[in-house]
């Protein structure tokens, strides 16, 4: 992990130092909405030493009112004196493990899947790296109303006049700085008011935490402007979405990129090779955690620069997995499928578990298809063995339910609630009679 190791004495020392009133005790529900507890400074010690207790009943997907009791114990390493361009009270920020009162650790906190499955990782010799790319609209707001007008016309990287957000950019920047998150790059992406912030490649951990800081400061900061930041995968017909395209590799620890042999194609070693094709052959097992809502596959379609069908290229942006250019220590993958809609700790847990599926398997893979696959033909798609992503939340979620290694990695707890909330949501879109029906068949039936 590439941040210092802060023990409950340098906690209580810069707090005091800092002078902060409360502290935010941070986690995520098994649908990824942030959560949080907050407590006055004085009782910072108490979380420390021995947790805060908390009802977790109304907690999607934590438990029922017969076994509501849990508790946030923070993670000292996590903690960071909230910028005053978002708190205007000195507040600091403390990321939680959850527990039950027995010790134990809760089933339902996501980020123990991924520390699991770190764990798992490393006992093979592994360190998970993770690098995504948030993407995410800003739009106008009416009042107190959101509107659906973007907040400016500029498009993909432009440096112009129409690209009036470069200052909410460069806010949102600079208070991911004050969080300790340094800034890879930003720009404007494809659509109008849809833009990209980066940060830098860390172990999946830390970039997981550090998903979940981006979107709140993001919101905050563009309130400060009048505006509304949103996440949403496909808030509006005819634009380019936003997903969050995820580079992967696997390190040793001495540094070394597991991924990368000069002497092999695309300089890319056996290793990677395999876990690639385990990326390929589970995808459709754990879309339904890494595309989670029914907005998600409004985006998944073809002709605006996101992938529709299971592939891997070395260059090609039409593939769901491609290789980008950089090699050696920078080698990777990236996965280009995912959206910000989901919790990010199952989301790379799941990456991480089909790689290394495929890596125990020492699974094949298969052709790279460098054409763009959306102008090839059936006969085609078949002779590369071309298939389709699932096309809806309900679909990704038949596959899910018959998915072993889904179970497997986020345990039958979070596996069965996941699948009942998500049936919910997908039941409640079917049912509604749509505009797009009345227009369409009102008067032709």
């Amino acid at each position: 992990m590439d941040v210092h190791m802060r023990t409950k004495t340098d906690v209580l020392e810069s707090a005091k130092e800092n002078n902060v009133i409360f502290i935010r005790l941070q986690f995520l529900d098994i649908l990824g909405i942030p959560k949080n507890i907050v407590i006055p400074s004085s009782r910072l010690e108490e979380a420390l030493d021995e947790g805060i207790p908390f009802d977790g009943s109304s907690i999607v997907g934590y438990a029922t009112i017969e076994e509501s009791d849990k508790i946030a114990r923070p993670d000292p390493n996590s903690f960071v004196i909230i910028p005053d361009i978002i708190e205007k009270r000195r507040t600091a920020r403390l990321i939680c493990d959850i527990y039950e009162p027995s010790g134990e650790r809760c089933l339902a906190d996501t980020k123990f899947v991924l520390e699991k499955m770190m764990d798992k990782s490393k006992e093979l010799g592994y360190l998970f790296n993770t690098g995504p790319e948030c993407e995410f609209f800003l739009f106008k707001k009416n009042g107190e109303t959101t509107t659906l007008t973007p907040n400016d016309s500029a498009g993909y990287f432009d440096l112009s006049h129409r690209d009036i957000a470069e200052g909410v950019r460069a806010d949102i920047s600079l208070a991911l700085d004050s969080f300790g998150i340094q800034t890879y790059t930003s720009h404007h992406e494809v659509s109008h008011g849809q833009h990209e912030i980066n940060f830098r490649y860390a172990d999946a951990l830390t970039t997981a935490d550090r998903v979940t800081t981006l979107k709140y400061v993001t919101k905050v900061i563009a309130t400060f402007h009048n505006l509304h930041a949103t996440f949403m995968p496909k808030p509006i017909q005819g634009l380019s979405g936003s997903g969050m395209h995820t580079h992967m590799s696997l390190f040793t620890n001495d540094n070394k990129n597991v991924f990368y042999d000069p002497n092999r194609e695309y300089g890319l070693s056996e290793t990677a090779r395999f876990f690639i094709a385990g990326l390929l052959d589970h995808i459709k097992e754990i879309t339904a955690i890494l595309n989670p809502t029914v907005n998600s596959y409004k985006r998944l379609v073809p002709g605006y620069e996101a992938p529709t069908y299971i592939s891997w290229a070395n260059s090609n942006r039409s593939a769901l997995i491609r290789i980008p250019a950089e090699k050696k220590n920078g080698t990777r993958c990236e996965l280009r499928s995912p959206d910000l809609s989901g919790n990010p700790y199952l989301q790379f847990a799941s990456m991480l578990a089909a790689g290394l599926d495929g890596i125990k398997r020492r699974l094949e893979l298969r052709q790279a298809v460098e054409e763009n696959i959306y102008t090839l033909n059936e006969q085609q798609k078949k002779q590369y063995d071309i298939e389709p992503l699932p096309e809806s939340l309900g679909h990704a979620l038949s596959i899910m339910e018959d998915s072993e290694l889904v179970k497997q990695i986020v345990g039958s707890h979070i596996f069965e609630n996941f699948l009942h909330v998500k049936r919910k949501q997908w039941d409640a879109y079917r049912q509604q009679i749509t505009p797009w029906e009345i227009n369409r068949y009102l008067h032709l039936i």
